[in-house]
């Protein structure tokens, strides 16, 4: 290893014990300046391994201000659970802001993910999900309302998932697509993050038995969540899957994917 690349690898580790182990979210970290002198480097090198620790999610930089201990990342994993539900596994306060809870024709999108027809009736539910008071992610849901006639008669519900058990529907699988994207200026302004940040895009198809129940589309904030996907062998060969979107009807639990609270 060449010894300019030795150093940047000592401050770098350096740092990254420093945030496991002795400073807290929010904390900043040693000026260029204590660190050059700390390690004999140039501050080129002590920048560069400042960034690597950016791009990891373990630091974050604010412009005018410094760099500082970054938010520890929550992992997405495969689970079919309410929004609630996880984040009560970590040990947060769920809440949600409602965009809109309306009864609306379906689209030709939401309609095959659905097993519908264009323009039947669905019930639509946009919302900005929070944990511990920070928005995490804006979702929107979409459930066909004969399935749940009554779902918006008391206000929006907490969880779809809790309604459609009430109701005999156990969601017990479904099929998740994700991609990475950019936040536009509007969805910026709901999660707290500037026009153009990455964010995790996340679609679900959610089904009880061979009944598809809920549509979800959800833009989860990149520098929150770290995409966490449990591997095993196959039980049996996996037939190729259509998207969403083009009207595939699933044999049956697929073994993949991530989590979407709904």
């Amino acid at each position: 290893m060449r010894p300019s690349v030795l150093k940047y690898v000592r401050v770098r580790d350096y740092l990254r014990s420093l945030v496991t182990h002795e400073l807290d979210v929010g904390d900043a970290i040693p000026s260029e300046r204590l660190l050059c002198e700390r390690f004999g480097v140039s501050r080129m090198t002590v920048r560069q391994a400042v960034d690597a620790l950016v791009v990891e999610g373990l630091l974050e930089r604010e412009q005018g201000r410094g760099t500082f201990v970054a938010p520890a990342k929550l992992d997405l994993e495969v689970r079919l659970s309410s929004f609630g539900e996880e984040m009560a596994r970590r040990g947060m306060v769920a809440s949600s802001r409602v965009i809109a809870a309306e009864v609306v024709p379906a689209t030709p999108d939401v309609a095959d993910a659905l097993d519908l027809l264009p323009g039947e009736s669905v019930h639509h539910l946009h919302r900005v999900r929070y944990a511990d008071g920070e928005p995490m992610a804006i979702e929107q849901s979409w459930v066909p309302q004969l399935l749940v006639p009554g779902l918006f008669d008391d206000g929006p519900p907490a969880s779809i998932y809790g309604e459609l058990r009430a109701v005999g529907l156990e969601p017990d699988w479904g099929e998740d697509t994700v991609a990475a994207s950019e936040v536009d200026a509007q969805g910026a302004a709901m999660l707290g993050l500037r026009a153009g940040a990455a964010v995790l895009r996340l679609a679900r198809r959610t089904f009880a038995g061979q009944t598809a129940c809920v549509y979800s589309r959800s833009s989860y904030r990149a520098d929150r969540y770290v995409l966490w996907v449990p591997l095993r062998a196959p039980r049996r060969p996996l037939t190729p899957r259509r998207s969403a979107g083009d009207g595939a009807v699933p044999d049956g639990p697929v073994e993949r994917g991530v989590d979407v609270t709904t």
